[in-house]
């Protein structure tokens, strides 16, 4: 079992999240409307990188089609550079079905679905390397309330990872996701948006043959971030936002929760079309 990145399916997690609202804002519940796409283009940093090499710069694309008012597919990727282009890497491709399944007004409850594939062609290394990639599978609900102001959305999914697509028999990694995301509209340029969400290992013990000084238990993420979004107008936004993570791998025995030094920053840009 090759290693999975937490990061990885918490990006699955998030791309592939419900949509309510039909002006593209920041708004975590937005969905395009049928026969509307949808581009949001992100740009991320962190103030403090422990990798091993200067602090990376990741360049991020969302890109997603109303099929119906129901219904919208969406595909995401995503690449990582630093050492001033010396290290280079595509980190990423998901593609994810978000389903309408209740509206009652201000409520709504909507199916995902999504598959991904990680570590897609490392720095100094081939495409689709097979000791390298690693394949997710994600199902989940998201229930959320929207009014003219305020939006609140919970999600809840479950992910699978393993080294191939439909390596079913082979113990792979099993995870428990669960988010809250809110929006506050302050007028019509300006909103407020901030999140929170978990991801945690559901298998008895981490699977990661590196983690220095043996197994981790119970291992999993915190991933917070806030934003602050500009509206060009209904069909344009820009927005800069700050996240941090918290991690149960810390202490002695890597088995304590420890924050991550420093935090990420970055810029979205996104159209509805």
């Amino acid at each position: 079992m090759k290693k999975i990145a937490l990061t990885s399916l918490l990006t699955v997690f998030a791309v592939s999240g419900a949509h309510a609202a039909n002006v593209i804002d920041g708004n975590p519940l937005y969905m395009p409307k049928a026969g509307h796409f949808y581009s949001v283009t992100s740009v991320e940093s962190h103030t403090k990188w422990t990798g091993g090499q200067e602090t990376p710069w990741m360049l991020g694309e969302d890109f997603g089609y109303g099929i119906s008012d129901k219904l919208a597919v969406e595909i995401s990727t995503s690449a990582t550079e630093n050492d001033n282009f010396d290290y280079m890497s595509w980190d990423d491709v998901d593609l994810g079905l978000t389903f309408r399944a209740l509206d009652a007004g201000s409520f709504k409850l909507d199916v995902l679905g999504a598959y991904g594939v990680g570590n897609v062609w490392p720095d100094h290394a081939p495409f689709l390397k097979k000791e390298l990639t690693d394949y997710m599978w994600m199902a989940g609900l998201r229930a959320g309330f929207t009014t003219g102001n305020f939006t609140l959305a919970g999600t809840a999914a479950y992910l699978y990872a393993n080294a191939e697509s439909f390596n079913w028999a082979d113990k792979g990694m099993h995870y428990l996701a669960f988010g809250l995301d809110a929006q506050f509209v302050i007028d019509n340029n300006w909103n407020l948006v901030a999140s929170a969400a978990y991801t945690g290992v559901v298998n008895d013990k981490w699977a990661w043959d590196d983690v220095e000084g043996g197994d981790v238990k119970n291992a999993g993420t915190w991933h917070g971030e806030f934003g602050v979004n500009y509206n060009i107008d209904t069909t344009k936004f820009v927005g800069v936002y700050v996240s941090g993570d918290m991690n149960h791998q810390g202490g002695t025995n890597h088995d304590e929760w420890k924050s991550e030094d420093g935090f990420g920053f970055g810029a979205k840009f996104g159209i509805d079309f």
